[in-house]
């Protein structure tokens, strides 16, 4: 542990240009804007977060995303690209942080409120609850995917995970694994988990798109009841990605 940081809460959001279905995508430009500066806003308004770091990979296609931390003045770490595990960890371990807070790049408009409220969850429960995430009950669109763990949880899944897809997925073994980590579920299930506010296909992007240029200009840091009243004014933009199917995790 990193001294002065026991009490430090630290976001690493992973970041890459790879992408299967929508390469680039994460700095894809909405009315002149990347989306990974969309969602920097969102997550820096976060109450609870102590620092953020992008940890991205070391191909040079990704040399891109170090230039916009640079210039943007957000600290990151470059590791291996397919074992996302150890890329985790060593942006951990490099930058400290007793609390992680794992958010991904295809995120641009989650809410701060529910980053911080799935934070505050995993705070009250300290030493009962290893691993806290808001991702296993049907309470969010996906896109407002927010896990919260400690960097001694981080580091015991770094070293027992060993299979390949428990090293691409950071969280995997930890969530797969709940005779070994009390993992703890936060918000109640409801008709939001219906909708996708990620960016994973071009489909997706044009949603995102849509709801950016409608809201963002009177309000930066619009919330999902603001999405919502928004699709219930004009029921086709929800439309527009709800063909998409989330990619499995294997």
């Amino acid at each position: 542990m990193v001294a002065g940081d026991k009490m430090v809460v630290t976001a690493i959001i992973q970041a890459r240009m790879g992408s299967t279905r929508l390469p680039g995508k994460i700095l894809k430009e909405v009315n002149g804007k990347p989306l990974l500066e969309y969602q920097m806003e969102r997550v820096k308004a976060s109450k609870e977060i102590d620092q953020i770091v992008v940890a991205t990979t070391k191909n040079c296609e990704d040399d891109i995303i170090e230039q916009f931390c640079v210039k943007n003045d957000i600290k990151y770490h470059r590791g291996p690209e397919t074992d996302v595990l150890t890329r985790y960890y060593e942006t951990a371990c490099k930058f400290g942080g007793a609390t992680i807070v794992r958010l991904t790049s295809d995120c641009p408009i989650i809410d701060p409120i529910v980053i911080d409220e799935t934070i505050s969850y995993y705070k009250d429960n300290y030493g009962f609850f290893d691993y806290v995430t808001n991702t296993l009950v049907s309470a969010y669109p996906r896109g407002y995917d927010v896990e919260v763990f400690s960097k001694d949880v981080l580091e015991k899944a770094y070293k027992m995970a060993f299979s390949k897809s428990n090293r691409e997925h950071v969280t995997a073994y930890i969530y797969n694994n709940a005779d070994v980590f009390n993992i703890g579920h936060y918000g109640k299930e409801s008709f939001y988990s219906n909708y996708r506010l990620t960016v994973d296909t071009s489909e997706d992007f044009q949603l995102i798109s849509t709801i950016i240029s409608k809201l963002y200009h009177d309000n930066p840091l619009f919330n999902l009841h603001d999405i919502t009243a928004l699709f219930n004014k004009h029921p086709e933009i929800a439309l527009i990605n709800s063909n998409v199917k989330q990619k499995k995790v294997d």
